[in-house]
């Protein structure tokens, strides 16, 4: 498959990296989807989370929902938060049948214990159940400031293994990092993926606009780095955590730092609730940079 295919406008100079952006939604999130649409570009990838408090029924409705506005569906997988083999054959069957969906993105998640056989993404794979139900995408996690848990070293091996599996069972890998406040942690994060020879396409997370209170709150549960230093280069003055803020800062460095050798990007909006809001902020950044 090619990256076309994985991603529109991979071939075009990215004069503009919000093209063939994407979002992100939970389960829960149908009635802000159905008023943002109008608002989001046709095709638009939109990924549904898998987050604790949701039933898989409602994570089925909100796929369904996505492919019937005229979306393309992204589908995670939370491997711990599994309980079975049959539920995720269950589940896989589900959205494939219903949404029509041919990506997914698996992440381990955040159970200390599994709740099932799965403790980590790689074991997703490895069940061969992606392909049995038509899966032809699967993207897998990038943490340009690190992860809590789990050493630099480690999480460069742990990527290569699961790229090597999704290959190995006849699907195209990508990488989806979490969101990061920190351009230079994510350039050179790029950089050294490349300069590995991990040649896959990214998608960067990036922050939807959202008050600076719930920026940093989610920035601390996800152990996303928010120091005062990287937080005045994104725009937000932590003795002032009154309004909101934008990624404008974020985007315009990165559009500057980004060179062909940190190969095929674009950029994952994580919304925090605020679907219409980032739509917004999306369309006006277009507009300005076209």
């Amino acid at each position: 498959m090619s990256y076309a295919a994985i991603h529109p406008n991979w071939e075009k100079n990215p004069d503009n990296m919000v093209d063939g952006y994407s979002l992100e939604m939970t389960a829960k999130e149908i009635e802000g989807l159905k008023e943002a649409a109008s608002l989001i570009r046709p095709d638009t990838q939109i990924a549904v989370t898998f987050l604790p408090g949701e039933e898989m029924e409602q994570r089925v409705e909100a796929a369904v929902l996505v492919r019937e506005l005229g979306f393309e569906p992204i589908v995670h997988l939370s491997a711990r938060r599994i309980e079975s083999e049959e539920q995720l054959d269950w589940y896989l069957g589900e959205i494939t049948n219903k949404a029509g969906v041919k990506r997914v993105f698996i992440i381990a998640g955040d159970p200390p214990e599994p709740e099932g056989p799965y403790s980590d993404s790689l074991q997703i794979v490895e069940t061969g159940l992606l392909e049995k139900h038509g899966i032809e995408i699967v993207g897998v996690g990038g943490h340009p400031e690190g992860h809590p848990n789990v050493s630099k070293d480690d999480l460069w091996v742990w990527m290569q293994k699961k790229i090597d599996a999704v290959r190995a069972h006849g699907m195209t890998p990508l990488v989806v990092t979490q969101f990061a406040f920190d351009d230079d942690a994510i350039v050179e994060w790029l950089a050294e993926m490349r300069d590995r020879n991990i040649d896959v396409p990214v998608r960067l997370g990036v922050p939807g606009p959202a008050g600076i209170k719930r920026l940093l709150g989610f920035a601390k549960r996800c152990g996303v780095g928010a120091s005062a230093s990287v937080m005045k280069k994104y725009g937000v003055s932590l003795t002032n955590l009154i309004g909101s803020a934008g990624p404008d800062k974020l985007v315009d460095s990165l559009e500057k730092k980004l060179t062909e050798r940190h190969g095929r990007v674009r950029l994952h909006f994580y919304p925090f609730g605020a679907l219409t809001a980032s739509a917004e902020w999306i369309n006006k950044y277009h507009a300005k940079h076209s």
